[in-house]
């Protein structure tokens, strides 16, 4: 258990900590901050575990496995926390994040399945890059959607939350292109199926 192990580790725990917040959306007066800050927090660790990973050659394939589990659990915990508010406030606007929410989920479902194939195998598939520009692009999409519903109620807000869904928008489709390219660089573990 390395220090990249351990901060992914922690993301995971961040996640829950994060829930507890962005969840119950009037739990107290600037629990929508702290959910924000904890999704930071929780999206640096992310960018940090695999920086020092690969600097201090740390690469392992626990860490192969986790890194992408923790961040789709961040991800989608955002995402479907973003929904309530969303069709409360946004209307029309909030099938945006639940079908991005959708297409993410089946994606993310495909991608583990060729992972757990791998496995099965004997290998382990670390995120490709494709894979990691649709992270970069989602965490950007859900820091300004959670600055969005953290300071709801004025002009900044909306602006937040049109800009977040353009980017989320951005983000679905690089999920959709780093989907199909996982399954078809690894369509041969789907031949092999017994």
């Amino acid at each position: 258990m390395n220090l990249p192990n351990k901060l992914t580790v922690a993301r995971m725990v961040l996640v829950f900590v994060f829930a507890i917040f962005a969840f119950p959306l009037n739990l107290f007066p600037g629990a929508g901050w702290i959910a924000l800050c904890i999704y930071i927090i929780a999206s640096v660790t992310d960018a940090l575990d695999g920086h020092l990973a690969r600097k201090n050659n740390q690469v392992t394939d626990f860490g192969k496995f986790l890194d992408p589990l923790a961040d789709k659990l961040l991800v989608n915990t955002a995402l479907v926390s973003l929904i309530p508010f969303m069709f409360a406030n946004y209307g029309e606007l909030a099938q945006i994040i639940l079908w991005a929410t959708l297409i993410n989920l089946a994606r993310e479902f495909a991608v583990s399945g060729i992972r757990m194939l791998a496995a099965g195998n004997g290998k382990v598939i670390a995120a490709g890059k494709m894979g990691k520009l649709k992270m970069v692009v989602q965490t950007a999409a859900l820091v300004v959607l959670l600055l969005g519903r953290a300071s709801f109620g004025g002009v900044f807000s909306r602006v937040c939350i049109i800009a977040g869904l353009v980017l989320l928008g951005a983000a679905t489709v690089l999920a959709v292109w780093s989907g199909i390219e996982y399954i078809a660089g690894n369509k041969h573990l789907l031949k092999n199926m017994k």
